[in-house]
């Protein structure tokens, strides 16, 4: 049975081709855009890989730009019986990654692709030479904000809307928002989950906030024990009430003192929308230069 999304991007906006691999839950989709060293680019919620549909034209000359959708996603399978955890979408991330055997390869993480993205590096230290961070966490939610945010989202009555009306979408995303957005665009985030059944995963990462207190715990340790002597980039769109508040900036600091900071004072939690190309320029200016060495 094939439990794909029946949605075609617009190619105007989504240049891109798309390819499958067959993980061990399904068919997961996947781009793999320009040559020279990996970026691997990671989405959250309730996003796919068209969140980077404006960065990637001007990162792929520089990189080998690969973005993948999590399982429940975009254009990838809802498997049947799938827990669409953090914790599994990181599995199957590097499934992937061992598949394409990237190397020496760098990984920009912002709201659940931050903990993903360091899970799946934390693990294959080896395989990681870089990292860039927005907008994210990486330790057991302990902000208020954060908390409050995923005991209202967990609640039932919420999660419905989520599931039935498409909350986190049409509302919760819409509203982070900080740049016009078209439509036609915003028509990829909507169409491609266009039933209760596909947006499971939407609801699932809200509650995980504070329901993968374990793994996020266990996330911490790995990252001081793996990656602390990475190369550090810090990309933070500063209109997010949450994540770019001085609480959250401070704990950064602290496990990367030496990381680069590029704060965008325009932009919020989804900064690839907002300012596509000032994210994309701090990322060239930071790590382009290690493809010609």
């Amino acid at each position: 049975m094939d439990t794909r999304i029946a949605f075609t991007p617009d190619p105007t906006l989504y240049p891109f081709t798309s390819r499958w691999f067959e993980s061990s839950v399904g068919p997961i989709h996947y781009i793999d855009e320009g040559e020279g060293r990996p970026l691997l680019l990671m989405h959250g919620n309730p996003d796919w890989s068209f969140l980077y549909h404006k960065m990637i034209p001007l990162l792929s000359p520089h990189f080998r730009c690969v973005a993948i959708d999590y399982p429940g996603f975009g254009l990838s399978a809802h498997p049947a019986g799938y827990s669409y955890l953090p914790s599994a979408h990181s599995k199957v991330i590097t499934e992937l990654v061992e598949f394409l055997d990237l190397q020496d390869s760098l990984m920009l993480g912002q709201d659940w692709g931050g903990p993903i993205g360091l899970d799946v590096a934390s693990r294959s230290p080896e395989r990681f030479t870089g990292l860039i961070i927005g907008n994210t966490f990486a330790w057991p939610a302990d902000h208020p904000g954060q908390r409050i945010f995923s005991k209202i989202t967990g609640l039932g009555f919420v999660q419905r809307q989520i599931m039935q009306r498409n909350l986190f979408v049409r509302r919760i995303m819409k509203a982070l928002l900080q740049a016009p957005i078209s439509d036609a665009a915003f028509a990829h985030y909507v169409e491609t989950a266009p039933t209760p059944e596909s947006r499971i995963g939407h609801a699932v990462f809200p509650a995980a906030i504070t329901g993968e207190e374990a793994w996020l715990r266990d996330l911490e340790e790995r990252i001081e024990a793996n990656l602390p002597d990475r190369p550090m980039l810090f990309i933070v769109g500063m209109r997010d009430r949450i994540l770019a508040s001085k609480s959250f900036l401070k704990r950064w600091e602290e496990k990367w003192p030496d990381a680069h900071w590029v704060k965008l004072p325009d932009a919020g939690h989804f900064f690839q929308e907002d300012a596509p190309e000032d994210a994309a320029a701090a990322i060239i200016d930071a790590y382009a230069q290690a493809v010609q060495t």
